[in-house]
């Protein structure tokens, strides 16, 4: 199947073009710093740096990670067909993968419990325990992400 997929017109287009390639992982780059960027941004005010910024401030920002994490979705999967043979093969890759879906299903988390503790404040939110240990592991598992998306060039 994998060795399909990379002799259909769309991966031989991003393997061999010009354009192609370089395109799409820059599309990727953009992406990814959309979505590592308001997330990681996010966990760390609930982890209690930046206090300069409201908590409530990242809650509209939920929309524009999504458009990211779109971007990055449909980049990635091109970028997929020209070396799937290989990717599906590749420990960093999965890994990389398994971390990104842990951390978007983080994102809804954290986010559902940040709407309820906005709505529960009266004046001064307190962001709970439990939202600082999701908000740390979230951290942490784009942190993972990204260091496994690099080897994947070198493994």
């Amino acid at each position: 199947m994998f060795v399909w997929l990379e002799n259909t017109p769309i991966a031989i287009w991003v393997g061999v073009s010009l354009w192609g390639y370089p395109i799409l992982l820059s599309l990727h780059a953009v992406g990814l710093a959309v979505v590592v960027g308001i997330y990681s941004m996010r966990d760390m005010r609930l982890l209690g740096l930046l206090r300069g910024i409201q908590p409530a401030a990242f809650l509209p920002l939920s929309k524009l990670a999504s458009t990211g994490f779109i971007v990055n979705a449909i980049s990635g999967v091109l970028l997929f067909t020209s070396q799937a043979v290989m990717f599906v093969n590749n420990v960093a890759f999965l890994l990389k993968i398994g971390f990104i879906i842990a951390g978007v299903v983080l994102a809804r988390v954290i986010e559902a419990q940040l709407r309820g503790e906005l709505a529960a404040a009266d004046g001064d939110v307190v962001i709970s325990g439990s939202t600082r240990l999701i908000a740390l592991f979230s951290l942490s598992l784009w942190l993972a992400a990204i260091i496994t998306g690099r080897l994947v060039a070198y493994t």
